[in-house]
C-alpha cells in the first residue's frame, strides 16, 4: 500500500506542504498548468526554487503578489465560501481537486465562524482568501490527486509559542483558528517562539490525514522537504514521505500477494428516501463530495405499499462518517441511516502525463501484476482542451491512444 506521511516536527503551512510535495516529484510543469484554470494568473507571479534551512536542502514555493487587492489587505474585504466555491467549480479543475480544495476551505470557515460567533456563509476569508492562500490550497490539492496514493498519515503536529500578527490583531500561538481545526489531533508546542503551523497548514491535515502517529514501519521511495519562510533555531521544514507499508495501525488495507490488487476497508451509509424534493439531491451530493465521500450515487427502489423511492448511497472513510451522516441528516429528509464495512478491491495504479499534440493530459494507469491492463484520462482536462481549441472531445481521446501506444 502506497502511503504519504507528514512529518511535521516543525509544523505545516500551505506553502511549506506545497514545496514537500513538489520536491518529492509531483510535475513542476502540471502544477503550474493547473493553478492557471484558476483564471488568476495576472495577479501573481510564483518562483519555485531550492533553498536550505539548517544545512538541509529542499524546495521552496514563494508567490508574488502584483496588486494590492490580491493580497487581502486594506481595502479588501476577503473571499466567501461561496465566492471560492464558484471560482473552483468554474474553473473546470478535476473533480477530485476541486472536491479537496473545498474541503478545505469549509475546515477553515467553520473554525473563523465558531471563533467569531456567525455563521459559515458570512465568513469573509483575508489572509485564506487571498491569492497567495488559494494557490497554496488548491495547489496542494492537486499534488495530492496526482500522487494517487491509498492513505495519508501524518506525525504528531508542532504548532510553535509566543505571538503572532494577523487580520484581527496580536493573538496567542497556536490562534484560535489553528486550536480549533486540530481538535482531536495528537500536538506538541513549544519547541520555537513562532507560528509554526497556520490556519492553512492544519486545515489540510484536519481534512485529508487518515490517522496520526510516529510509529510507523514503512519501506521509504522518496523523501521531500518543504522549506518555511522563516530561519528558525530547528530546520523550518516540512518533511513528506512516499512509502510502501505492509500493516498499519489502522488495519484498513491489506495487500492480496497472489492478485496484487489492493484492499481497502471502507464504509456504506445507505438510506432510503421517498418524501423529498428531488431537485435537492444534486445539492447533497456536491456537499458530500465536498465533505470527501469516495463515492455518492442513487438507486431507484419500490418499497413497501408500493411507493417509490430513492436509495442514496455514499461510500466514505471511517474518519469522515461523522461529517458525511451530519450532511445527510440536515440536508435530506432521513431519519435514519444504514453504515456497514464494505471491502473495496483495487487494481494498482499511477497517474503520468501523456504529451499530445494538444497538450498535456494526466492519464491513469492501472496495472495486474506488473501488467497494463487499462487506462483513464482525466476527463475534465480533455473537456477543457476540447473546449478551448473547439475540437471534439473524441478527438483527444483518439489522440491520447496514439501517445500511450507510442509509449
Amino acid at each position: 500500500m502506497r502511503v504519504l506521511y507528514f512529518d511535521c516536527f516543525s509544523g505545516i503551512s500551505g506553502d511549506m506542504a506545497l514545496g514537500a510535495l513538489l520536491d518529492l516529484g509531483v510535475d513542476k510543469d502540471y502544477l503550474l498548468d493547473q493553478l492557471r484554470m484558476l483564471g488568476l494568473e495576472h495577479e501573481y507571479e510564483v518562483n519555485i526554487s531550492k533553498a536550505q534551512r539548517k544545512g538541509i536542502t529542499g524546495t521552496r514555493f514563494e508567490v508574488k503578489l502584483l496588486n494590492r487587492e490580491a493580497t487581502g489587505g486594506a481595502g479588501h474585504h476577503g473571499r466567501t465560501l461561496k465566492d471560492i466555491r464558484n471560482l473552483l467549480e468554474q474553473s473546470g479543475l478535476a473533480g477530485g481537486v476541486t472536491s479537496r480544495s473545498l474541503k478545505i476551505f469549509q475546515k477553515l470557515a467553520e473554525a473563523e465562524a465558531k471563533i467569531h460567533g456567525t455563521s459559515v456563509e458570512k465568513i469573509h476569508f483575508h489572509e485564506v482568501g487571498a491569492v497567495d492562500s488559494l494557490l497554496d490550497i488548491v495547489g496542494v490539492a492537486i499534488c495530492l490527486e496526482f500522487l494517487q496514493v491509498d492513505r495519508i498519515l501524518a506525525s504528531r503536529v508542532e504548532l510553535g509559542s509566543g505571538f503572532v500578527s494577523c487580520e484581527h490583531g496580536i493573538l496567542p500561538v497556536p490562534a484560535p483558528a489553528v486550536t480549533e481545526i486540530l481538535r482531536g489531533v495528537p500536538v506538541k508546542t513549544g519547541r520555537v517562539e513562532f507560528e509554526t503551523t497556520t490556519p492553512t497548514g492544519a486545515a489540510i491535515l484536519a481534512t485529508n490525514v487518515d490517522e496520526y502517529t510516529d510509529q510507523l514501519h514503512f519501506r521509504l521511495q522518496k523523501v521531500g522537504y518543504g522549506v518555511g519562510q522563516r530561519d528558525l533555531e530547528i530546520p523550518n521544514l516540512l518533511r513528506v514521505y512516499l512509502a510502501e507499508v505492509d500493516n498499519v495501525s489502522i488495519d484498513a488495507t491489506l495487500r492480496d500477494e497472489a492478485s496484487s490488487l489492493r484492499r481497502e476497508t471502507q464504509w456504506m451509509v445507505e438510506t432510503n428516501i421517498d418524501d423529498m424534493n428531488p431537485e435537492f439531491f444534486p445539492y447533497v451530493e456536491e456537499k458530500l463530495q465536498a465533505a470527501g465521500a469516495l463515492d455518492v450515487f442513487k438507486t431507484p427502489i419500490i418499497m413497501k405499499n408500493g411507493r417509490s423511492a430513492t436509495k442514496l448511497s455514499v461510500l466514505a472513510t471511517q474518519y469522515l462518517l461523522a461529517d458525511i451522516k451530519q450532511i445527510i441528516f440536515r440536508e435530506t429528509t432521513a431519519i435514519g441511516l444504514r453504515c456497514y464495512q464494505v471491502e473495496k478491491s483495487a487494481l494498482e495504479r499511477k497517474v503520468e502525463i501523456i504529451e499530445t499534440k494538444y497538450g498535456s493530459v494526466p492519464v491513469k494507469f492501472s496495472y495486474w501484476q506488473g501488467e497494463l491492463l487499462k487506462y483513464k484520462p482525466e476527463y475534465r482536462d480533455c473537456q477543457r482542451i476540447a473546449e478551448q481549441l473547439g475540437i471534439p472531445l473524441r478527438e483527444i481521446y483518439k489522440e491520447i491512444e496514439l501517445s500511450v501506444a507510442k509509449k
